[in-house]
């Protein structure tokens, strides 16, 4: 009964699409218009508050056999898993994830990937400030996940994580070939739960074993202070929804003081919304364009300064740090700072990745699917893709520097903005 169920299904839903290719194709902008809408009748994915794209070229002139051919090996596979399977019954839902996982995959691109739900959920509150997890700051860009430093009071620290301490497994789980951002998400989680992490430490001969408590985490994205000699420093860990009210605040409260110079400290941040990097930039930079953003068929959209910056005085020398760590909103920030002669950036070369993503929501609470749909160049047309920046002061910083409690890069940063001050 089941399989002749899930057989009639198939057939509906191809014959469906196939009606729906087939209008689209003498309809002109059907396809654009309401394709999406009619298909999700079906149960199939709609991408909520999204207009989808035109279709593509090979798409939108395949015939109904044609697809009929393509989508042929699909359904076999579909079919011969609710026939064959040994554990009966197999979790539809489970596949149809699996198969948008797979797709995304098949790009070939780091970028472009699909979030469960709960992996959505967690990655959209952590950019809104607030998250449920360990508290720790991490680098995703190493061979393991990699603690950068743990937050002050957080349970990471509570536990023991220490800077440089790298994650090996996860509940037992080995993390070798696993993609340090997969393993990010594993480690945050709901409340109250306990997270087992294997530590891989420097100068221990052994593994080490921590049971951490995950709590929620309220974190500011945007604060500053003032250091000797009349320096701001400001540092701006991700580009969320609250970054501007913060940097705002923290911009007003230093500039009151009149600082001789000013630090923006962008280590670490691997980015967040596109229009907030602009919106941030343009507190930096009276004027000009702070990137382009170019697509597929080479058409760009470009984006300029937001007039009204606070910290816009050229008579103020800036200085930006950045690291491995530092990505994509980061860098477009970072970029646009040093194309325009505003700032120096100190540190070393960024992460590279100038490419831009629309996270879209699917419908029916099934997570999300990231697409790359452009990439990004600075103001003087440079790609930063798998390039990165190259600082004008370029200052590594060790492990042992950060057990230390040292931070060479930003004591080279305030010597760099002493030499421009005068002093």
């Amino acid at each position: 009964m089941e399989a002749t169920l899930n057989k009639t299904l198939k057939i509906i839903l191809l014959s469906m699409v196939v009606v729906v290719i087939a209008l689209g194709s003498f309809a002109g902008g059907f396809v654009t218009g309401h394709l999406v809408p009619f298909v999700n009748l079906l149960g199939l994915q709609e991408p909520a508050a999204f207009a989808p794209p035109t279709t593509s070229p090979g798409q939108q002139n395949a015939t109904p056999q044609e697809l009929q051919t393509l989508f042929a090996p699909f359904w076999e596979a579909w079919t011969l898993v609710h026939d064959n399977y040994v554990d009966q019954p197999v979790d539809d839902m489970a596949l149809m994830r699996g198969a948008i996982n797979g797709m995304m995959e098949a790009l070939g691109d780091d970028h472009s990937s699909y979030m469960d739900p709960e992996d959505y959920k967690q990655a959209n509150a952590s950019l809104d400030g607030e998250y449920e997890g360990i508290g720790a700051y991490v680098d995703t860009t190493t061979k393991y996940l990699t603690i950068t430093s743990p937050m002050p009071g957080s349970p990471a620290e509570r536990a023991g994580l220490q800077p440089g301490d790298q994650v090996v497994a996860i509940d037992g789980a080995d993390m070798t070939s696993i993609d340090a951002e997969v393993a990010r998400l594993k480690v945050i989680g709901p409340a109250g739960t306990t997270v087992h992490l294997t530590v891989l430490r420097e100068g221990e001969k052994e593994l080490l074993e921590f049971d951490v408590t995950r709590e929620k985490i309220t974190l500011k994205s945007a604060t500053g202070k003032m250091l000797e000699n009349d320096i701001a420093y400001i540092q701006v860990t991700t580009f969320g929804s609250k970054t501007m009210p913060e940097l705002l605040a923290t911009l007003t409260d230093l500039m009151a003081q009149n600082p001789k110079g000013i630090i923006l400290d962008l280590r670490n941040n691997g980015g967040g919304f596109l229009q907030t990097s602009v919106e941030v930039t343009s507190q930096f930079l009276a004027e000009g364009i702070v990137l382009y953003e170019q697509y597929g068929d080479e058409t760009r959209t470009t984006y300029d300064v937001i007039s009204g910056g606070l910290a816009t005085d050229t008579n103020i020398p800036m200085v930006v740090l950045i690291n491995e760590g530092s990505a994509s909103a980061s860098e477009i920030v970072a970029g646009a700072l040093q194309d325009t002669g505003r700032a120096k950036l100190v540190g070393v070369v960024s992460y590279g990745k100038g490419s831009v993503q629309n996270w879209i929501p699917l419908s029916g609470d099934n997570g999300a699917v990231r697409i790359t749909i452009a990439k990004w160049l600075t103001p003087n047309e440079h790609t930063i893709h798998k390039v990165g920046l190259t600082p004008e002061y370029e200052v590594q910083m060790t492990i042992e520097d950060r057990q230390a409690n040292l931070d060479p890069q930003l004591d080279k940063a305030v010597e760099v903005l002493l030499e421009m001050i005068g002093r």
